[in-house]
Order: structure tokens, then sequence, then C-alpha cells
């Protein structure tokens, strides 16, 4: 059994219907045509997230305990190895020590000074971090006056075994430094804000 033949009808192309891109009235970028509004006006630069219902969309004080420890743990370690490789080089030229003994000082240097700050530093984070997460727990909520507090009694806890005077400098220390960090995080904040309205 035979098929009939395909029989092939020319197209007009003028009753055909083009596509023609629809231009923003902004730029000559063609627009979707799939949407009506110009795509270029959805806020791509910050990723979106889903949270649950109720959540806080940021972590809070005691999920960052943990990083804030260990950071001031290994920044400390760095910093205090470096100061011992700067004094055992000093010790040893001045004792004149070479080879081996000299090598065994530098090392003994290095450790003693590194570790030592290292604990400073971690000590000074726990304490922090600790009256952080009390405060925000007491008071059921997280701002900067929960930064402010926590510094100033960090300062006071760390330095109260040494008598009331370096107790209080060691808050007034810890009060300028957390004053300090809420201004820059509130300066931050501002110019993240007036950003978004010239956008």
């Amino acid at each position: 059994m035979r098929l009939p033949p395909l029989q092939c009808t020319a197209v007009d192309e003028s009753t055909t219907t083009k596509y023609t891109p629809v231009m923003s009235s902004f730029s000559n970028a063609p627009v979707s045509p799939y949407l009506n509004y110009d795509s270029r006006f959805l806020q791509q630069s910050q990723p979106e997230f889903i949270f649950p219902e109720g959540a806080n969309k940021q972590r809070g004080r005691f999920e960052l305990a943990f990083s804030q420890i260990g950071t001031s743990v290994m920044i400390g370690g760095g910093i205090g190895g470096l100061a011992g490789v700067y004094n055992g080089f000093k010790v040893t030229k001045a004792l004149n020590q070479t080879g081996k003994l000299r090598r065994t000082q530098l090392i003994n240097h290095i450790m003693k000074q590194g570790s030592g700050t290292a604990n400073t530093l971690g000590t000074l984070a726990v304490l922090y971090s600790a009256t952080g997460v009390l405060l925000q727990f007491v008071r059921g909520e997280d701002d900067h006056v929960n930064t402010v507090v926590a510094g100033s009694a960090t300062g006071l806890l760390y330095k109260s075994t040494a008598g009331l005077r370096r107790c209080a400098l060691g808050g007034a220390i810890g009060l300028g430094i957390s004053s300090l960090y809420c201004l820059y995080l509130l300066a931050q904040d501002k110019s993240t804000n007036s950003s978004q309205k010239f956008q």
C-alpha cells in the first residue's frame, strides 16, 4: 500500500508573526517576553536564604563563640610565636650561642611565648563569649548593649585578681574596645542602608 506523496505549501513570511524583543524605557536592553517588568531591577547582589518561621536570620552569640575562641587562640599563637622568634634571636645573639644550643633556645622561646599569648587571648575570648551568651539569655535579645557590657565585664574579670586599680583599668580597656567595635558596626550598617536607598 502506497502512501500519497507529501505536499509542501509555500508559507507567506508576511503573514507569520515574528518575535520582536520589547525594549526597556530606561535602556536599550531587551526585556524578557515572559515578564512584564525589567529583570534588571531584581536584586541579585545578595543571596536569598529560606529560614524557618520565627528563626533568626543570623547566627547567635553561642554559635559565634566557638569560632571566636578558636580564632583568638590561633592569632595569639601566631603573634606569640613571632615575638618568641624575635626574643630568641636577641637573647642567643647576646649570649653568643651557636649551633644546636641556639636552635634549642629559639624553639623554647617560640613555644613558651606562643603558648602564653594563645592562652591569654583564648581566655579573653572565653570570658567575652560566655558573658555575651549569658546576657543574651537573660535579656532575651542580642544588641550592642550586650557587646559593650560583655567587653567591660571581660576586662574586669580578667584583672580581678590583680587589685582594684588594675581591675578598673581592665574594665576601662574592655569598655573602650567594645565601644569602638560597636561604633564600627553602626557606621557599617549606616553606609549599607544609605547605599541601598540610592540603588
